[in-house]
């Protein structure tokens, strides 16, 4: 490893990394000297990510998680702690989304998966994070929450996506609150469109509020994990609280 890295000695945990903001940004936190676990449910999309780690960059540590289920998410951390030590960085990432549907036809089951996963998953990896940090020495990390433009505007026929983002809100609202005395900061990120993965195929349309269709500006996953380092680099007396990263043209301030 590179000696000069500012994330040399530092640990996190990305949750989501097999795939769009989550490999990007777990990529670019190893690349910084991190050493990263990448928590997913899909093992062999977490491999694909480990293998295209710097080998200037930190250790990888792949780690098949379901981020609803409480015992999956135990032992995720734990076997982070068990391989590195300590934890000092959260990415919570995972997200799943239930778009296209009529609020009077979305099912409870499906309600209840995007629950589980966009909000009650990232309590889970919270609380658990949370615990480790308020023990281990030296005390303390971060926690950064990944919210979406859609925790300030929906867009239509997103229900379940949209109601998970503002909660999501509120709990990074009560994590920092609750971290204080415990040298726990914790941030969220919104983001807009970034990356193939995250917006669809090259040229999508999306449903706009007066019924339209349309293409909507997109920025590179990178710039969100970029965006995504800088928060963790902060020291643990500084914070950003909310960041909203986003293409300069994007319809999202006048949404509605």
């Amino acid at each position: 490893m590179k000696t000069d890295l500012p994330g040399q000695g530092k640990i996190a945990i990305v949750t989501g990394a097999g795939s769009g903001i989550g490999r990007a940004t777990a990529l670019t936190l190893q690349s910084a000297g991190y050493s990263v676990t990448l928590a997913g449910r899909r093992m062999a999309e977490l491999e694909q990510t480990a293998a295209m780690a710097d080998p200037q960059g930190g250790a990888i540590h792949p780690f098949s998680t379901d981020v609803r289920q409480p015992d999956s998410v135990r032992a995720l951390f734990a076997g982070t702690r068990d391989k590195f030590g300590r934890l000092d960085v959260l990415f919570n990432n995972a997200g799943v989304n239930a778009t296209g549907i009529p609020f009077e036809d979305l099912s409870y089951e499906r309600w209840s998966d995007v629950v589980s996963v966009n909000l009650t998953g990232a309590f889970l990896c919270a609380q658990e994070a949370f615990r480790l940090m308020k023990t281990q020495q030296p005390r303390g990390g971060r926690i950064i929450n990944n919210g979406s433009v859609s925790a300030h505007a929906p867009r239509p026929l997103s229900a379940p996506y949209t109601a998970t983002k503002h909660a999501i809100t509120g709990l990074t609202k009560s994590i920092a609150l609750d971290g204080r005395e415990h040298n726990i900061a914790c941030g969220q990120i919104d983001i807009g469109n970034a990356g193939p993965e995250m917006s669809g195929k090259p040229a999508a349309e999306a449903l706009q509020a007066n019924g339209d269709v349309m293409v909507e500006p997109r920025i590179d996953a990178r710039h969100i994990a970029e965006a995504v380092l800088y928060m963790a680099n902060l020291p643990l007396d500084a914070n950003v609280l909310f960041m909203t990263v986003m293409a300069t043209q994007m319809p999202f301030v006048g949404r509605g």
